[in-house]
């Protein structure tokens, strides 16, 4: 149906928007739009959606990276924070792949959804902690900040995502100024990625995928979906720091339902 690679950047631009808006949000419409146009490539059905979230995931590292960096320029990254979740981060993505490529493709398709819809609820119903206080927040930090690195990165792994909808909520609920916390999301993604790709490309089955693949990544989407997000990614930045935290979560939270009804429909 389609001729070319050409429709992978263009989910990439609208991918990298949302990491700089969301903080790596775009992992969940990549997820999407990828089960259901990688069979479209070749990917068999029953390992569409293992090569959706594998491929969402590898392309998140640069996305994720694009997005940081933005974010790190205008001072919107909590480093110290970011230092003490990465050992959690990268141990819950490999645990978190490993899980995933044991469960069928049904399973996994209404597991995403379903993290959806929470995830959406829990950050309309949160109420701010001392987010008021804004930058004056103390960076988080810490073993607890390690061992919530660990539950992020497995649930990340799981759905195909670089952890912004558990990091963002999480951060806020701690008193940082939400678009700080998309910042330091952005560069946990970077974590996520990496360990959660390796995962997914060396705990898949042999041939589980068709040429141009690592285990269940597959690389034409994985290659141009981060080329085309991290030229857009600072664009989705500069929109953050635009806007209030407030209508920051609604439209984390609009985005989140519309892709969780989308799976399930």
């Amino acid at each position: 149906m389609f001729e070319g690679i050409w429709i992978f950047p263009l989910l990439g631009v609208v991918a990298g928007i949302l990491a700089g808006l969301l903080g790596v949000g775009g992992g969940l419409v990549l997820v999407g739009a990828l089960a259901w146009l990688l069979p479209l490539y070749g990917v068999p059905k029953e390992a569409a959606m293992h090569a959706a979230l594998a491929s969402s995931l590898a392309s998140i590292v640069m996305t994720a990276a694009s997005s940081a960096y933005a974010h790190h320029r205008r001072g919107g990254v909590l480093w110290p924070t970011v230092a003490w979740m990465v050992p959690g981060l990268l141990l819950g993505g490999w645990l978190g792949s490993g899980i995933a490529v044991k469960l069928d493709d049904q399973v996994l398709r209404w597991f995403v959804a379903l993290y959806c819809l929470l995830a959406a609820a829990q950050l309309l119903s949160s109420k701010a902690h001392r987010a008021q206080a804004g930058v004056a927040a103390t960076a988080p930090s810490g073993l607890p900040m390690t061992a919530a690195g660990v539950g992020i990165g497995a649930m990340s792994a799981v759905v195909g995502i670089g952890g912004g909808s558990m990091t963002v909520p999480l951060l806020v609920w701690r008193g940082i100024a939400p678009v700080r916390a998309v910042g330091t999301s952005s560069a946990c993604g970077v974590a996520i990625g990496l360990a959660s790709a390796f995962g997914y490309a060396l705990h898949a089955p042999a041939g589980a995928l068709p040429q141009y693949s690592i285990g269940y990544v597959y690389l034409p989407a994985a290659i141009g979906v981060a080329a085309a997000s991290i030229l857009a990614a600072p664009y989705g930045t500069r929109l953050a720091h635009r806007l209030s935290g407030q209508v920051l979560k609604r439209v984390f939270a609009i985005f989140l339902i519309t892709v969780g009804v989308t799976l399930l429909l």
